[in-house]
């Protein structure tokens, strides 16, 4: 089958949500030709980094990937320093020309990833205020898919004082940047953040 009946079939894709899927065929012949497997095999370094969840800090960049997929993102620098987006700050002996080589996008790549990257004198407040203040527009939507998908893996911690602490801090420093970024992913922190504090009024009630 050629690509022109190709585009037919993934156009207008139903979604369980009722909506539609947002790729379409030019989105995937760009996806296609955007050589992500570089940027996956450099994620690959943070297999070994835990998380408080469960699973790893590789498995969490492959998720931040997919969720900028879902709301329809298909921009080959955002999506490229999604995979990579945790490296600098979880392995800071990373060899950062591996990033620099990795192709023609890469400059641009790394100083997005350098943008959501926290820096040693920061505070978590003033890093997520500078993201805010002076950050890209694409830093915005990266640290907000970042954010989901942290306060959805925080549903299988049992850490009450974090989960409340972690949530106070999606709300007070993180919905401002999702607000900046996609007033989509603001609403779905906005519901996430609600599921939480659900939880910790039942767990008090206890």
């Amino acid at each position: 089958m050629g690509t022109e009946g190709s585009g037919e079939l993934l156009k207008g894709v139903p979604r369980p949500d009722g909506g539609e899927a947002p790729m379409d065929l030019d989105d995937m012949l760009r996806l296609k030709n955007m050589h992500l497997a570089p940027y996956i095999q450099m994620a690959t370094a943070l297999i070994g980094k835990r998380r408080r969840s469960g699973g790893n800090m590789f498995r969490h960049q492959i998720d931040t990937l997919g969720i900028l997929m879902d709301y329809g993102y298909i921009d080959s620098v955002l999506l490229k320093a999604s995979l990579i987006h945790d490296l600098l700050e979880d392995v800071p002996d990373f060899q950062r020309d591996l990033i620099l080589e990795a192709d023609e996008e890469a400059p641009d790549v790394y100083k997005l990833v350098l943008e959501v990257t926290r820096r040693p004198i920061e505070t978590k407040v003033e890093f997520l205020a500078r993201i805010r203040e002076f950050g890209s527009n694409k830093s915005h939507i990266l640290k907000s898919a970042d954010r989901i998908s942290n306060m959805i893996s925080l549903g299988y911690v049992t850490d009450v004082e974090f989960i409340s602490r972690y949530t106070d801090e999606t709300e007070a420093c993180v919905f401002p940047i999702a607000e900046l970024a996609d007033k989509r992913m603001l609403e779905e922190l906005k519901e996430l953040v609600a599921t939480r504090r659900a939880f910790l009024a039942r767990c008090f009630e206890i």
